[in-house]
């Protein structure tokens, strides 16, 4: 397997500390002589090619998916040609007929492996979850959001949890990937599994994994992206990498599910702090007259002790809105006060307002009114190159606009329709004219996505920082 270097912006400690991770190697690699996740001499790569009996392993010849969602798909397609036998699991009927037709949001890689797994017939694709019983390991993806008032959603994880305990079986390994609080993975699966009599380490292998997928980013591909894995038992943290060596190059034993649980609220919380502090310094340099692209850009060029992020219009998706309100959930109810994280979130949930407020400004200037206003959102999902809605800032821009008394329209080729909060339906401009307008509001960027036409707009307020084809475009 291989090994990466640290992305670590701490001066001169990352090779100093880089020993305490623990690469894993294939059983047949290491001939059972490496070091284990706790440090010594490992009982835990020995035990890899063993079943719960402790006869040797076979190669899987079956794995289940449970949820077939943006993390499920890609990961069932990754097993594709390295597993005889894929089931994919989603209660969604719905779900799996857009799968079925081909028309699930992919990257344009995984487009024809989905044809092709789909036409030998590795793929199978069932709402029956009485399926996952002949798999030898089950990998968990459902959505962990959360609720209204930023509480963990957890219904769609205990259920799942529940169900695979319940079909669980000696032998079979059972890896959790969905991004949740710190101790899931015992209390949902080890705990029950251990009370129907299938003891972690020993009947069944018990271990977490979080998922590492950049939706419509070809550059990160799964089988390059390391991944992390940390068991109930040692041997649970192996078995669970032998399963996924299928899906990358490289992966790290950790100590504990709960060690890896904390990694992935880590990198989420790490991502959620720099883009509040991008937004935060973008509008700094816009009240100093510097261009905060180039800033960023500039202080990038130092290969130690800084790690940027982009300014925008705000952040979106499954994860870095969501995510962060995991720990301070849990460190809530602890009593346990982290105020700089939720001064991030706080930032984060009002970057969309600041647009708005910057909307009515730009108008302002020229002696016109966001009330009354044609104003055209371009592109709203959250992401350039996804047609994924889930927390877009667009929507909340959106809304705001609608409540300042604009006239809204958006234009966005991979969203044909929204439905905002409030119930208010929006369809996509088929062929928008920047005439047409008062002002655009330049969101999100599609590659190829055809928003030349946003520049004869006689006003452009640019959330992206990049939309150069507007020489008279306004920034955040």
């Amino acid at each position: 397997m291989a090994e990466y270097k640290l992305a670590l912006g701490v001066n001169g400690r990352s090779g100093e500390l880089k020993p305490r991770l623990i690469p894993f190697h294939p059983p047949a690699t290491v001939g059972g002589s490496g070091p284990g996740p706790q440090g010594g001499r490992s009982s835990a790569v020995t035990a890899a090619g063993a079943d719960a009996n402790g006869h040797p392993r076979q190669a899987l010849s079956c794995v289940a998916i449970v949820g077939l969602g943006y993390v499920g798909l890609p990961t069932a397609l990754a097993l594709h040609g390295r597993c005889e036998r894929i089931i994919g699991v989603d209660i969604s009927e719905r779900r799996l007929a857009v799968i079925v037709a081909g028309q699930a949001d992919l990257g344009q890689a995984d487009r024809p492996k989905l044809a092709a797994a789909l036409a030998d017939g590795t793929l199978e694709l069932t709402s029956d979850l009485d399926s996952i019983s002949g798999a030898d390991a089950i990998i968990i993806c459902v959505p962990t959001p959360v609720d209204g008032a930023h509480h963990p959603d957890l219904a769609a994880l205990r259920g799942a949890c529940a169900e695979v305990v319940t079909r669980a079986h000696a032998g079979q390994t059972l890896i959790l990937t969905s991004t949740t609080y710190i101790g899931t993975t015992r209390e949902l699966l080890a705990g029950p599994l251990a009370e129907r009599g299938l003891r972690p380490g020993m009947e069944v292998f018990v271990a977490f994994s979080p998922e590492r997928i950049d939706p419509g980013n070809s550059e990160h591909v799964q089988r390059e992206t390391p991944r992390v894995v940390g068991g109930v038992t040692p041997a649970c943290s192996t078995a669970a990498a032998t399963v996924l060596a299928q899906l990358t190059d490289s992966l790290y034993l950790l100590s504990s599910p709960e060690a890896a649980e904390a990694t992935k609220l880590y990198e989420n919380i790490f991502r959620a702090v720099t883009l509040a502090l991008a937004n935060e310094f973008s509008d700094a340099c816009a009240a100093l007259g510097v261009d905060p692209i180039e800033a960023t850009l500039a202080a990038g060029t130092k290969p130690y002790g800084f790690l940027g992020a982009f300014p925008g219009p705000g952040v979106g998706g499954h994860c870095i809105p969501c995510d962060p309100h995991y720990l301070l959930w849990q460190l809530g109810k602890a009593g346990h006060p982290s105020p700089l994280i939720e001064q991030a979130m706080r930032s984060i949930s009002g970057r969309p307002a600041r647009v708005v407020e910057r909307a009515g400004q730009v108008l302002d200037s020229d002696g016109a009114d966001l009330a009354g206003a044609a104003v055209v959102v371009v592109g709203v999902s959250y992401k350039a190159g996804v047609a994924d809605l889930r927390e877009s800032p667009a929507l909340g821009l959106m809304a705001g606009l609608l409540d300042r008394g604009a006239k809204v329209s958006y234009f966005d080729p991979l969203v044909p329709e929204v439905t905002l909060a409030g119930g208010q339906r929006l369809v996509s401009v088929a062929a928008p004219r920047g005439a047409d307008y008062d002002l655009a509001i330049i969101h999100t960027l599609h590659p190829g996505g055809g928003s030349a036409w946003a520049s004869e707009c006689p006003r452009v307020l640019d959330a992206t920082y990049v939309f150069e084809e507007a020489a008279h475009r306004s920034v955040l």
